[in-house]
């Protein structure tokens, strides 16, 4: 068999990684298994090895037992806040435990008296409760202070998204959170999406028993992180029940109080929480029946009780949806003080009532006020002077986006108490996720809030502008003859696109289409630039922030005809001043003797060729056009086309390359729909690897097909509009559906991970346009016998929506790769906001 010897009470001290991987003996690692396992003398007669595992024979001789508990201290990682401080084994590879709550927290001072860090309930009479992060006997005295006030039925929701475990500590239990070392004041956010924060508080408690094997049933824990007085501290850990998670703190209690409930709903730190959050807190008002709109009235509403770590920010914001939820339950809704209002985002009034969530934020306003919050943070942005760094952005850049985000979490409330109005007497049929996918439109609207509410003023556009830039590249060698770069015309058809022209360009291009060859007496042209445009000394230019000639002004794209008359030669704004400005070629300080507006120029061609028509109809350059630049598109073209049916159509954007090959594609299949197809050839054989991606084919494409009437018939007409659209651009090896999965598999080969984010994003921006152009290419099929008086717009809302199209955008990506819910920019929420290379959500 093998030798006995008997066991210890302490571990011997462990062996050093690098001995222990070379000693190459079992006998030998079973020895350093048995040094990592505390075994009391009283109980051991005798432990025999063997090359399994050590066998343990008690005293009594009536158990014998095999000990499979061998841990590798190379699996973990150490290290040390400072040179002064230990060295110690560090919780998920790099983090040090830190006691939750810091004295100072505790604003009210209730922690005594009730248990818990700013412990509250809120104004007036509805039994709603906050409060900060208690132990686990400050949440049992929670429990008794409200049995104490009548609670009989108590929903307790915590609002924590960041991993807690709890050590025992003179018979408490005391809460601390995994931090990094560089920010040791601050919990952890994001760290896992596939695993929740009770799976990673089990993570935790695992390693933290096995780094106490290691070292003799010790862990350090930091309580003074301001001065690191006496620090680091030990807490001893025998075993697992000498640690507690979140569930076992806060369920455990409940079993002397059935009618208790107890749930996890994390809320983030900044911002609106995700739409699944939001379906969370549904299910909950599901599976209790007295928070039903059904109730047995007689009897007391349910307290609800909301915690974080201070009890303020995440709290605040559970508190406010649960005023907003005894508004509905207290039939606030059919109160006659309520009346509509109009949120102004972006030049469209959005109503829903909101009388219910000022009431609520009020009554929650007793340590945050989240309508304050949005106000002062952009009291903040307008009032920066010298910029400087804020966590890695620059102040405007970090003030922006705490506006934002306060603003986003005041509209999400908005937008949830409407959801409430119209899901709640039907005992909710449709989540709030289904429910927003039935009405996208709102998430068109939150994607404004950048351009609309915070532009800058008119004041700060014009007198900040300090660079211009001038790039436009000729793949289609058209600048010497047209004078413009990528001049070019689809087949057979009266369309023409190119890049931005100057006064000397347009002047050339209307002289060429309305020459005897062609002989277009009426002209459309449609101009699809967002961006500001200036024609200066000759050239076009687009201005460019202060300190960033690579980055464009922000614009209120609805309106950049308004920005540009503000930049008007009269005013000297850009006329001599030294300028920096990029070419083709260099970079250069120019000064310029003329400016004039894309406007101005079009006023001077009218003059000269009286049936030209200009109309702007601003698109986001690689995205899918809104829906209601489809509708613009489509109704200018009906409207030319009934005063001149052989009416000429022009697209020019920045460089004529991306929204203009889009915008002439959506032409081509609405010329089609009025003038007649062309015959269709049967679909060619490709025999290059994965042609069916090349071809279209994804998944999430198909799937689309399948739900659309003759989806197969409506797709392969789109394909040959792009083709056809393609051939007047060959040059320019671009394609509007082959680059969806070139510029997906260039992801692998970025140089880091905000280009492969970027690269990503492009993709699937890509994607989406691409079954845009489907969609809409059905919609003139089944709309064209009225004439398409319904809109696109119209149509997308009352028909495709139902039919499910926006609840598979909302899962858009690349299935046969990955998981699209991987990434944030599957979802519509974050895929249509305005984006920079600088800054995309993870």
């Amino acid at each position: 068999m093998g030798t006995s010897a008997s066991a210890t009470s302490q571990a011997a001290p462990f062996a050093p990684t690098h001995q222990a991987d070379h000693q190459g003996n079992g006998m030998a690692e079973h020895r350093r298994s048995l040094q990592s396992v505390n075994i009391h003398n009283s109980k051991t007669k005798s432990i025999i090895t063997n090359k399994v595992a050590p066998v343990v024979i008690t005293n009594n001789c009536r158990e014998e037992f095999q000990i499979h508990d061998k841990i590798q201290s190379s699996n973990y990682s150490m290290g040390r806040i400072s040179d002064l401080l230990p060295e110690h084994y560090l919780v998920l590879g790099e983090f040090f435990m830190v006691q939750d709550i810091y004295n100072r927290a505790d604003v009210l001072n209730t922690t005594k008296s009730h248990g818990a860090p700013n412990f509250r309930k809120v104004k007036g009479n509805y039994p709603l409760f906050g409060m900060g992060q208690p132990s686990l006997n400050g949440f049992k005295q929670v429990l008794q202070r409200l049995q104490i006030d009548g609670c009989e039925e108590v929903v307790f929701i915590c609002v924590r998204e960041e991993p807690v475990v709890f050590f025992r500590s003179d018979g408490d239990f005391i809460p601390y959170t995994p931090r990094g070392r560089e920010n040791l004041h601050e919990n952890l956010h994001d760290l896992d999406r596939e695993l929740s924060a009770e799976q990673i508080e089990l993570s935790i408690r695992k390693e933290l028993c096995d780094f106490a094997k290691l070292s003799e049933n010790m862990f350090y824990v930091y309580n003074d992180i301001e001065h690191f007085k006496d620090e680091p501290q030990q807490v001893q850990i025998l075993s697992e029940e000498d640690i507690h998670v979140t569930e076992e703190v806060y369920k455990r209690p409940l079993f002397s109080q059935p009618l208790h409930r107890y749930y996890r709903l994390p809320l983030p730190m900044e911002g609106a929480p995700l739409e699944k959050t939001f379906d969370a807190f549904v299910n909950i008002l599901r599976v209790t029946p007295n928070l039903s709109l059904m109730r047995d009235s007689s009897r007391p509403l349910p307290a609800l009780l909301f915690s974080c770590q201070v009890g303020v920010g995440r709290t605040n914001l559970g508190l406010i949806l649960g005023a907003i939820v005894f508004h509905h339950l207290q039939g606030a809704s059919e109160s006659p003080r309520y009346l509509w209002y109009s949120f102004y985002i972006n030049q469209v009034f959005f109503y829903v009532y909101i009388p219910q969530v000022d009431d609520a934020i009020a009554m929650c306003s007793e340590m945050h006020n989240i309508k304050d919050a949005v106000f002062e943070n952009k009291l903040k942005l307008e009032g920066i002077g010298e910029d400087y760094q804020i966590q890695g952005k620059s102040t405007k850049a970090y003030f922006l986006q705490r506006t934002l985000q306060s603003l986003e979490r005041y509209v999400y409330l908005l937008v949830f108490n409407a959801y409430l109005h119209d899901q709640y007497p039907q005992a909710f049929p449709q989540s709030f996720s289904q429910w927003l996918c039935m009405n996208a439109w709102i998430y068109r609207l939150l994607a404004c809030m950048d351009s609309s509410e915070l532009s800058a003023p008119a004041s700060l556009i014009t007198d900040g502008i300090r660079g211009m830039f001038c790039v436009s590249t000729d793949l289609l060698s058209t600048a010497k003859e047209m004078k413009v770069a990528n001049f070019r015309r689809v087949s057979k058809m009266a369309l023409y696109g190119m890049a931005q022209p100057n006064s000397e360009a347009l002047a050339v291009v209307m002289s060429y289409l309305t020459d005897q060859r062609r002989g277009h007496s009426t002209i459309l042209w449609l101009n699809l630039q967002e961006e500001l445009v200036l024609e200066a000394n000759g050239q076009m230019f687009t201005p460019r922030e202060p300190g960033s000639l690579e980055q464009p002004i922000p614009v209120c794209v609805q309106h950049p005809q308004k920005l540009q008359i503000l930049i008007h030669p009269s005013d000297s704004i850009l006329c001599e001043k030294w300028l920096g400005v990029i070419t083709e070629q260099d970079k250069q300080m120019r000064m310029f003797k003329t400016c004039h507006t894309i406007e101005e120029l079009f006023v001077h061609q009218k003059s000269v060729h009286p049936g030209l028509s200009y109309q702007r109809i601003p698109l986001s350059d690689c995205c899918a056009p809104k829906e209601e630049v489809f509708d613009q598109l489509l109704e200018a073209m009906k409207s030319s086309l009934a005063e001149d049916p052989n009416c000429a159509f022009i697209f020019n954007c920045h460089d004529g390359k991306d929204r203009t090959t889009a915008a002439m594609v959506i032409a081509t299949l609405t010329l089609w729909h009025i003038n007649g197809f062309p015959e269709c050839e049967e679909d060619e054989f490709v025999s290059v690897p994965n042609a069916k991606y090349t071809k279209g084919e994804f998944e999430v494409v198909m799937q689309v097909v399948r739900v659309l009437p003759e989806g197969h018939r409506v797709k392969r007409e789109v394909d040959i509009a792009l083709d056809v659209v393609s051939e007047t651009m060959t040059p320019m090896h671009y394609h509007l559906r082959e680059i969806i999965i070139s510029t997906y598999r260039q992801i692998k080969m970025a140089k880091s991970e905000a280009d492969a984010q970027w690269l990503r994003l492009r993709s699937l921006q890509y994607l989406e346009r691409y079954i845009y152009l489907i969609l809409f290419n059905c919609y003139l099929h089944l709309e064209k016998k009225d004439s398409w008086r319904r809109s696109f717009s119209q149509w997308m809302s009352q028909v495709a929506a139902r039919a499910g199209v926006y609840a598979i955008l909302n899962h858009l990506g690349f299935s046969e790769f990955e998981n699209p819910d991987d990434s944030l920019m599957a979802r519509l929420r974050f895929r249509w906001l305005p984006h920079s290379a600088q800054f995309i959500p993870m």
